[in-house]
């Protein structure tokens, strides 16, 4: 194969996957719906952090009013949290 081939198929093929992503980021709630049914869910002090895992969800980290700390693993489709 000519080295002229080698770049065209290589973008082709690394297209799938970054393709497959736009499908699922189209499909997720807006982060602020998910923060405000959280907030809704717990008795919410205040939000410790809030990150993007590369597997997929969030992670947030808030703490109650009671003092309690929680760590969520949230499904950006579903807005629900993760086993």
């Amino acid at each position: 194969m000519k080295l002229r081939y080698i770049f065209p198929v290589a973008l082709a093929l690394s297209a799938g996957p970054a393709l497959a992503d736009q499908s699922a980021h189209a499909a997720a709630l807006p982060l602020s719906e998910i923060v405000a049914a959280l907030e809704n869910r717990y008795d919410i002090q205040f939000i410790d952090g809030i990150e993007w895992d590369d597997g997929g969800y969030w992670e947030i980290e808030f703490f109650t009013s009671d003092g309690a700390n929680v760590a969520l693993k949230i499904d950006p489709v579903t807005g629900e949290p993760r086993a």
